[in-house]
């Protein structure tokens, strides 16, 4: 199966083509055996104990919080162009439904749900800190829990808490000194803000490709009926904000 994945949930924009496939029984595969899967329900919901092989035929990833609208779809097609693809070889799309900033995720959802649309394939919405936690799997130990944080701004971080694979807190938005971190032992996240938080830091800073793949695998390959995408924003945009402020300031 060949999916499209995008993400602008983060300042960087990611687009990638990854092939999906069910791992066969007994290959040795990376990552671990659980995995949190496509939706953004309750902490703790919707697990998967399979496995499954991703290969990324081509990746472009951007780090401008300011040209998410202009970026994006040159990068889908130099992927495409790159694997020697047509938009008629993709099966399905994912894309990081936030948490994140309201201007730049519309962007990825909007463009994931053209691309869908023209297409005539399902597209699904995955958590954006769930596809960083997926791409840590390998690098933690059992037992330990991972804490997972973006840029919110502000100086506020989103953040999520994962133990063996599972969401067990978030996501939610906060300032990093009240973020609770329970009973973590490993932090992974945009490299300006794991620096607040004394724990060891994984190298993984922003959904990969492969990693959306991997939250939403297990619907893709059962081609369950995605949601509707739903867009985690977690707070006001910035503008209307500003116009709450300035009410309140006046008195009206």
């Amino acid at each position: 199966m060949l999916v499209l994945s995008v993400d602008t949930a983060t300042p960087a924009v990611t687009a990638g083509l990854v092939e999906l496939e069910q791992a066969a029984p007994g290959a040795a595969t990376v990552g671990g055996d659980r995995l949190p899967v496509a939706g953004n329900g309750s902490a703790g919901e919707r697990l998967s104990i399979a496995r499954y092989d991703t290969r990324t035929l081509a990746s472009r990833v951007r780090v401008d919080p300011r040209a998410h609208a202009e970026v994006l779809t040159p990068q889908i097609l130099e992927c495409l162009t790159e694997a020697g693809r047509s938009r008629a070889d993709i099966d399905a799309v994912v894309v990081g439904v936030g948490p994140g900033p309201f201007t730049g995720l519309r962007v990825g959802i909007a463009t994931a749900a053209a691309f869908g649309d023209a297409l005539g394939i399902p597209v699904y919405g995955v958590c954006s800190l769930d596809a960083i936690a997926a791409d840590t799997v390998s690098d933690l130990t059992p037992g330990s829990e991972l804490l997972v944080v973006t840029d919110a701004r502000r100086r506020e971080v989103y953040w999520a808490r994962y133990r063996d694979g599972a969401r067990v807190a978030g996501p939610d938005v906060a300032k990093p000194s009240e973020v609770d971190m329970a009973q973590a032992t490993v932090i992974a996240g945009s490299a300006s803000h794991v620096d607040f938080f004394d724990l060891p830091v994984l190298p993984v800073e922003t959904p990969s490709p492969a990693g959306l793949v991997q939250v939403a695998a297990a619907d893709l390959l059962a081609r369950a009926v995605p949601e509707a995408l739903a867009p985690l924003y977690l707070r006001r945009p910035d503008a209307v904000e500003k116009s709450y402020r300035a009410l309140d300031r006046t008195g009206a």
